[in-house]
């Protein structure tokens, strides 16, 4: 895997990000596709949209519909049918946030499963296993992933466990020549933490970072606070990935820290619910106010929502429950975050990202966290 080129510790960059099923520009948006699908939208949907790489969970489809279901179709790409890079989270944050966790130990986790209530015995070894039946391009060693706040004894307990299980994930990974394992940086909102993994995962030589444990309650000041405690401490020429964030306002400002790649739901699930990300924020196309707007979603909009259908309409479906209000916002908004990083993309090539960043809260009508 080839990765961004080096740059100033906390500064934009962009690269391009090569897997064993192509090429990705970077800074990248990831939609999710935690069940092997992106909620609503089929992988040609994705390709016009601009989508280069998605995510999908392996905690998920290790419980359903199995890996050996998905290992018999030849693997996540021909399961779901999409071509282009899959990366896929091991699951350390479904173990913690579903409310299933029984117990964890130097060994692992227990945990009930959400589907049926089952106990499972999750290891950092099972962890790969699982991927490995998944046949992702990049994949994640399991982390506990700490709530917000915590403890800061727990966390540092938790951060000495956590780079014991990503040596334990580097020692059972089972296909190095076409998988792409990164590391998983934790620490909750404690600077020292953050910087102490950093530093340990750094020694072990991942082909990419993650910062996890992040986006669980803490204000956006905090977690601009660790991006800037921990990426001067990333290798500069390996690509790092803020893990579940995934707003415009936090694309921006992450980017101005160095971070290459993001994931959330945030823009398919929002859409599922009638709201639409625009340049000033966002637009509920629910509300009343929009019942006879003849405009599109946002102006001057090129994705297939903007080109053909009004506010007016997609309201309208929305009241009617058809799936196609929810379709149709889902691919404006995956298509607003896809332009978003282009745009981003560019202003780093030229060299004006600043001024870009500038203009984007002018927007918005406000001040990047922290100001």
């Amino acid at each position: 895997m080839t990765a961004p080129l080096p740059a100033p510790p906390l500064g934009p960059r962009a690269g391009r990000i090569t897997t064993a099923h192509g090429t990705f520009l970077t800074p990248a948006f990831m939609p999710v596709g935690t069940q092997a699908t992106v909620k609503g939208l089929r992988p040609r949907d994705l390709r016009e949209i601009g989508v280069e790489i998605v995510l999908g969970n392996a905690y998920h489809l290790y419980l359903r519909p199995g890996v050996d279901v998905v290992a018999a179709h030849g693997g996540l790409h021909r399961f779901m049918g999409w071509d282009g890079p899959v990366l896929t989270d091991s699951g350390g944050f479904q173990v913690f946030s579903l409310g299933g966790l029984q117990s964890v130990s130097e060994e692992g986790v227990i945990f009930k499963s959400h589907v049926d209530g089952s106990l499972h015995h999750y290891s950092p070894e099972k962890a790969m296993h699982v991927q490995a039946a998944l046949s992702a391009d990049i994949i994640m060693p399991l982390d506990e992933c700490l709530p917000y706040p915590v403890d800061r004894g727990y966390a540092a307990a938790s951060v000495e466990r956590t780079t014991r299980w990503a040596e334990r994930s580097l020692e059972a990974q089972l296909r190095p020549q076409d998988q792409t394992l990164f590391g998983i940086v934790q620490g909750g909102t404690y600077a020292e933490l953050r910087e102490l993994s950093a530093r340990q995962l750094a020694r072990l030589g991942f082909a990419g970072y993650s910062i996890g444990g992040l986006s669980v309650g803490e204000p956006k000041s905090q977690l601009c606070a660790v991006l800037e405690a921990t990426v001067p401490f990333l290798p500069p020429d390996r690509p790092r990935y803020l893990m579940g964030a995934g707003t415009p306002d936090l694309l921006v400002e992450g980017v101005r820290r160095g971070i290459d790649m993001f994931d959330c739901v945030l823009p398919t699930r929002t859409a599922r619910l009638g709201t639409a990300l625009v340049p000033g924020g966002k637009l509920v196309v629910r509300n009343a106010a929009y019942a006879a707007d003849l405009r599109p979603l946002e102006e001057g909009c090129d994705c297939y929502a903007c080109k053909h259908f009004s506010r007016s309409y997609i309201r309208h479906l929305f009241w009617a429950r058809e799936m196609l209000g929810p379709q149709l916002v889902t691919i404006h908004n995956l298509r607003h975050l896809t332009r978003l990083m282009d745009d981003i993309r560019r202003s780093v090539a030229q060299g004006c990202f600043t001024e870009f960043a500038a203009a984007f809260w002018a927007r918005r009508g406000g001040a990047p966290p922290g100001e």
